[in-house]
């Protein structure tokens, strides 16, 4: 597999950010974003559809911590 093209990479990034801004719009639901996905996942090379996928998981995990702070799970009989 070459490298894309600087025009499919921004193909890439743009049908990204569409899915995404629309999961921000939806609260996560991805029902109404299907169609963005099959776009994202059509423009991008696999590996980086499965990479941004865990970005927007950890840039959702650090704004809630940034958010909410950390909070240890309870311990559960341990001394």
């Amino acid at each position: 597999m070459s490298a894309p093209t600087m025009e499919e990479r921004k193909a890439c990034w743009g049908a990204r950010d569409e899915f995404w801004q629309c999961l921000d719009r939806h609260g996560d639901d991805a029902s109404p974003c299907e169609a963005l996905r099959l776009s994202f996942e059509s423009r991008c090379p696999q590996q980086w559809v499965k990479y941004f996928d865990k970005r927007r998981d950890f840039l959702k995990y650090k704004r809630k911590l940034e958010t909410e702070g950390y909070h240890p799970p309870e311990a559960t009989g341990k001394s």
